[in-house]
């Protein structure tokens, strides 16, 4: 089976459209959650005091780095203020966002993949009706060659994770915690909280073990079809290993 991936850029009112025309070396990746979305904001320029404020006035700061490398800027901002409309038409035409949205030089550039070579060409003739659009690139792709992206939609994986076990999942993280070798243990990361280190803990293991049961469906469709074995599990002639 077949699919298609078509690739375009288009320009129309947003809330970005104007700063990343006004900043030529500005790029806007836009990741979409189930009530927020979140933009990394990048710049190999140094930024000015005006782009910062503008930037500030976007959304919540959750990161930001200004060195030699240039900007790196993190924002979560809420939906409400944004035209839904392009998304409804990629559904309305049976055509899968493949995200993000990248924002650069007054350009919007979104990839979709579809069935039907027919949903791709009647979603472009949609798009052109009230908007300059521009196809960049349109391919067939294979059933083998889905990108991984399709399949992991971010907000699911953090399904059911309560607000303080993604606190905790997140100190350890940003901790180096699961860095090898560790950056940090479980007792410095709750001497960081204002709760016990048993209560951290649990709250960690719980944000692990969701983390992992929502991976999981996804992992299995990633290695479904595939005939390595690279761990050697199907062995028969293995030694038998004791229980320490």
């Amino acid at each position: 089976m077949s699919l298609y991936e078509a690739s375009f850029r288009l320009k129309h009112e947003c809330p970005y459209r104007k700063i990343s025309e006004r900043y030529p070396d500005l790029t806007i990746r836009e990741w979409y959650l189930s009530d927020c979305q979140v933009l990394e904001i990048s710049s190999a320029a140094a930024p000015t005091d005006e782009l910062l404020e503008e930037i500030k006035r976007i959304g919540t700061v959750l990161h930001e780095s200004i060195d030699d490398s240039g900007l790196h800027v993190v924002t979560q901002s809420c939906l409400c203020s944004l035209e839904g409309s392009i998304l409804e038409r990629f559904e309305a035409h049976n055509c899968l966002y493949q995200p993000p949205t990248i924002h650069r030089q007054g350009w919007e550039h979104y990839t979709v993949v579809a069935f039907d070579e027919a949903d791709v060409k009647a979603l472009l003739r949609d798009l052109e009706t009230d908007r300059d659009i521009e196809l960049l690139s349109k391919t067939a792709i294979t059933e083998q060659g889905i990108p991984h992206s399709m399949l992991a939609p971010v907000d699911r994986l953090f399904e059911d994770l309560t607000d303080r076990q993604l606190a905790a999942l997140q100190l350890a993280l940003e901790r180096g915690y699961y860095e090898q070798p560790r950056g940090t243990s479980l007792r410095e990361l709750a001497s960081e909280t204002s709760v016990a280190r048993s209560t951290y803990e649990e709250h960690l293991r719980k944000a692990e073990n969701k983390l992992m049961a929502n991976a999981g469906t996804y992992l299995r469709l990633v290695t479904t079809g595939t005939d390595r074995d690279p761990l050697g599990t199907d062995r028969t002639d293995r030694p038998e290993q004791r229980a320490d």
